[in-house]
């Protein structure tokens, strides 16, 4: 299982970095749009439709990507980042305050209708944050995702080393408050090194000066996201878990589905993003 872990990703990493850094405006957009249909497609499992269902649900889900296409493609850009606006507040409301308390109260939706909307609410925001982010520069998209990773992998040595008392049993019952702390931990360790790169090899970029200027408040931010991040992943598994399922599909050999994989930046990316906007109009 490790070895196929290891090689999924050495195939996957190399394909989204040359997305990342290389394709045009408008390739990245498509690329974001495959890999969130991807998941949306997962995301039906969680559903359980009658067929009639599920059209109702992918034919929602393409209106709103035309919607966010057309506002997104079609100058001025203005719009676009205005309706972002609110479709990061709904996103900022989801992931902190009806999640949380779904999870507390481990709640199953009455039915499909809710628990696609819910997907949409996933899914949606982030396909907004991925371009935008995108726009402002590869290097600060990046940055916000890597607070993921290292709050992942911090927390998944710290959780083997000391862990000891579980966080949510439940729901995923191999994370331990342990290890959320030594995520935390890892994530101010990576911002202390971002924040000194980024001042010795990007002083000159707008974005950096603006996230610099933010001095201890940015600490406290990529300390907020490595925490939610941790919501976004409790979500997916108390999805799966409704459903009867251990992968939210079979996608990515070794590593589950798509969702498996960006479940923490659902929560993360569209925060980082609303966040990004707002000091951006600030300075």
């Amino acid at each position: 299982m490790l070895k196929t872990r290891i090689i999924t990703a050495l195939v996957i990493l190399p394909i989204v970095l040359v997305a990342l850094f290389a394709f045009p405006r408008w390739g990245w957009a498509a690329f974001a749009l495959a890999i969130l249909s991807a998941a949306a497609w997962e995301w039906r499992r969680f559903c359980k439709f009658t067929p009639g269902g599920a059209v109702a649900y992918y034919s929602g889900l393409a209106g709103a990507a035309v919607v966010l296409g057309g506002a997104y493609f079609v100058p001025p850009i203005a719009p676009f980042a205005n309706l972002a606006m609110w479709v990061f507040a709904a996103a900022l409301v989801f992931w902190f305050l009806l999640v949380p308390l779904w999870l507390l109260r481990q709640w199953r939706a009455p039915s499909a209708a809710i628990d696609a909307l819910a997907g949409a609410v996933v899914l949606v925001p982030m396909l907004v944050a991925l371009p935008l982010l995108r726009d402002v520069s590869p290097w600060l998209l990046l940055s916000f995702a890597a607070i993921v990773w290292v709050a992942d992998i911090a927390a998944y040595f710290a959780g083997k080393a000391f862990g000891k008392h579980k966080l949510a049993p439940t729901i995923s019952p191999g994370k331990t408050i342990e290890g959320v702390v030594g995520g935390l931990a890892g994530v101010a360790l990576y911002f202390f090194l971002w924040r000194w790169l980024g001042a010795t090899f990007l002083q000159g970029e707008y974005w950096m000066q603006a996230m610099l200027a933010q001095g201890g408040i940015l600490l406290l931010f990529f300390l907020v996201l490595g925490g939610i991040s941790v919501v976004g992943d409790l979500f997916e598994s108390w999805m799966k878990r409704g459903a009867g399922l251990k992968d939210s599909s079979g996608l990515l050999p070794g590593h589950g589905g798509i969702l498996d994989r960006i479940d923490a930046l659902t929560s993360t990316l569209p925060v980082a993003a609303l966040f990004t906007i707002l000091i951006m109009r600030a300075v």
